[in-house]
C-alpha cells in the first residue's frame, strides 16, 4: 500500500496527462496490486455475506480517469482509489462495502448511497416495519458511525411524522463510515483488519439489501 499512497500523492500534485504517461508503468503496478487486494477482499467478505461470492475484481473497481464532461474541474484523473463490493457489482444499486484509499482521507463505508426512488421508498417501508432491527444492526458495527446522509428537512410524504424513526425516514443515504489512518493502511494485516471491520456491518447491509431486493421484485 505504500507505493499506492506515494503514487496518489504525486498524482495529486501533478494531475495531468503528460505526468501520467511518464508514470504509467507505476500505475500499472499499483492497479495490479489493487486488483489482487480486491480479490482478497471479495473472498473475505463472501465468508460472511455470500451474496458477493463470485464477483471479480473488475466488478468492484473504478477507472482512475475522471469524467470531465459535466464539471468545471477538468483535472483528468482521480486522486483516490475506490473499491465497492456489492451483490452483482459496483453498478448494481445494491448496498455493499466500500473502501476509499486516499492520502489523508481513507475510509470504510457500508450501506447504500443515494438509492433510486423506488428503492428509497422500499428502504423507508423497511424502516417502518423493521426499524428496530436496522438501528440495532447499525449499533453492531464496531468503530463505525452513521454518516450525515444529507437528510430531508421534513418527513417524506406518506410517512408518519414524529415517529421514533423519523430521523431515519428523512435520510437519503444509509451509510456507516469509519476513517482509516495512513498508518493502518501500512499494516501487514490490513486485509484482515478491513474484512473484520466490514464483518460487523454485515447485518446492516443485509437489512438494506432485503429492501433493495423487494423493490427489484416489484419492478419486474
Amino acid at each position: 500500500m505504500r507505493e499506492t499512497l506515494a503514487f496518489l500523492n504525486e498524482l495529486r500534485a501533478c494531475n495531468d496527462r503528460a505526468w501520467f504517461a511518464e508514470n504509467r508503468q507505476r500505475w500499472e503496478r499499483v492497479r495490479e496490486r489493487c486488483r489482487t487486494f480486491t480479490g482478497g477482499l471479495i473472498d473475505g467478505i463472501s465468508s460472511f455475506d455470500p451474496s458477493v461470492r463470485g464477483l471479480r475484481p473488475e466488478d468492484c473497481t473504478y477507472r482512475i480517469a475522471r469524467d470531465t464532461r459535466f464539471t468545471p474541474d477538468k483535472t483528468p484523473y482521480k486522486t483516490h482509489i475506490g473499491i465497492y463490493v456489492a451483490p452483482c457489482g459496483k453498478n448494481s444499486g445494491y448496498a455493499g462495502y466500500y473502501l476509499h484509499i486516499e492520502p489523508g482521507g481513507s475510509l470504510l463505508a457500508a450501506g447504500l448511497y443515494r438509492p433510486e426512488p423506488v428503492v428509497l421508498r422500499s428502504v423507508r417501508d423497511e424502516i417502518l416495519d423493521n426499524g428496530a432491527e436496522l438501528v440495532a444492526a447499525a449499533r453492531e458495527a464496531t468503530g463505525f458511525e452513521l454518516g450525515s446522509g444529507d437528510p430531508l428537512r421534513r418527513t417524506p410524504t406518506g410517512y408518519p411524522r414524529g415517529s421514533e424513526y423519523d430521523d431515519w425516514l428523512r435520510r437519503r443515504d444509509f451509510l456507516l463510515e469509519r476513517p482509516v489512518a495512513g498508518t493502518e493502511l501500512l499494516t501487514p494485516d490490513l486485509l484482515e483488519r478491513i474484512v473484520g471491520a466490514f464483518r460487523t456491518t454485515g447485518h446492516f447491509v443485509g437489512v438494506l439489501n432485503r429492501a433493495v431486493r423487494f423493490a427489484r421484485e416489484e419492478m419486474m
